[in-house]
């Protein structure tokens, strides 16, 4: 009967064996790392750098009150609908245009308050004048003594004084009434209005933006190596993604003395005619310069496909994607680098022209994987 058991047992467990010998398991396949290639090009002769810059105003105001009060009214326009509406931001003026006005109830009150004051002290000044006058000629004749011809001089000065002050209060109080009225000082374009009639203003208050936009600047950032590249006076050309056709000439005006604290950056200015109002402010352009550096041709690489070596801590690489038996496989290649020029990089030693890299997604792949390319 044990034996019986002990058989049966066994027979169990070597049944249990073969199941799990029989047992298939799939294998885990890591996906593949999808990336981007692109054709390594070379970089010919008198090749240029491109930049980006952005469109700014030749001269933009910030029109402020200088006096407080009341809004009362503001400038009326004919609107696309031919009704007359306040003036709007994109709204063309001229110079001179008032903008808005102030209630002037307080101001022209100070004015004839200040006339008064001023014809007061002007008959003062007469008589005194006249006292003065006739003091004078007693004191020659020895009729008037020293003390008396003294007083009438100096109520005769205090009265000169006294009208002087006068024509200073009338002048400052015609000139805060003048100052009711917000006038634009340049020919321009609106562009932000920050007040309503019955808004409620003080000195300093802004009330408008305008912007010359006859002429506009487009300012970008350059770093230290293109400088010598740069002349002020030099002829540059625009474009601009609205308006692809069109290239827009101007000439280099600024190039800031010192680069960024942060970006190490120098800024440049070009100014760039725009008689017909095609450059609007906050556009972005794009410019390309010519690169004098650039005597040699060489192998251009993006900046995106270079990557720090695994075996280097100051080496550099980047992955070279080779098709073998229907599969991509990248592989990491050590690479010298050369100067930066906008977004690329000149590559010296270790990548040839033609060869494809991996420009999108270089930080994911690992020496040697398959990756599937991506358009």
């Amino acid at each position: 009967m044990r034996t019986t058991t002990w058989r049966a047992i066994l027979l169990l467990w070597v049944g249990l064996s073969v199941l799990a010998g029989c047992r298939h398991e799939e294998p885990y396949e890591k996906p593949l790392t999808p990336v981007r290639v692109q054709t390594v090009q070379p970089q010919e002769t008198g090749g240029g750098v491109h930049y980006s810059a952005s469109i700014t105003p030749y001269m933009q105001v910030r029109l402020a009150f200088k006096v407080s009060g009341y809004v009362r009214e503001i400038r009326q326009l004919r609107g696309a609908d031919g009704r007359m509406r306040a003036v709007q931001e994109g709204d063309t003026l001229t110079k001179g245009t008032v903008l808005a006005r102030v209630q002037e109830a307080d101001y022209q009150a100070k004015v004839a308050q200040a006339k008064a004051q001023l014809a007061q002290g002007q008959a003062a000044l007469e008589k005194g004048s006249q006292d003065f006058k006739r003091a004078a000629e007693l004191f020659a004749a020895q009729s008037m003594t020293a003390p008396d011809y003294d007083a009438a001089k100096q109520e005769f000065e205090s009265a000169k004084a006294s009208v002087a002050g006068a024509r200073a209060q009338l002048t400052e109080a015609e000139l805060n009434l003048r100052s009711c009225a917000l006038a634009t000082p340049i020919d321009g374009v609106v562009l932000q209005r920050t007040l309503e009639v019955g808004t409620l203003v003080g000195p300093e208050t802004i009330g408008f933006v305008l912007a010359d936009l006859s002429s506009v600047k487009a300012v970008f950032g350059v770093p230290d190596v293109m400088l010598q590249n740069l002349q002020l006076g030099g002829a540059l050309t625009i474009t601009t993604e609205s308006l692809r056709d069109t290239k827009f000439a101007g000439r280099l005006t600024a190039i800031a003395p010192a680069a960024n604290e942060r970006s190490r950056i120098f800024d440049v200015e070009m100014t760039v005619p725009n008689p017909h109002n095609q450059l609007k402010a906050g556009m972005i352009a794009s410019l390309q310069i010519a690169d004098q550096q650039l005597r040699e041709p060489g192998a251009v690489v993006p900046l995106t496909a270079i990557v720090r070596s695994p075996h280097d801590p100051h080496g550099y690489a980047l992955f070279v994607v080779e098709e073998r038996d229907g599969t991509s496989l990248a592989h990491l290649r050590p690479v010298q680098l050369g100067e930066v020029y906008g977004n690329r990089i000149i590559v010296a030693a270790g990548v040839q022209v033609g060869e494809r890299i991996v420009v999108t997604g270089a930080t994911l792949v690992v020496d040697g994987e398959r990756v599937r390319i991506i358009p």
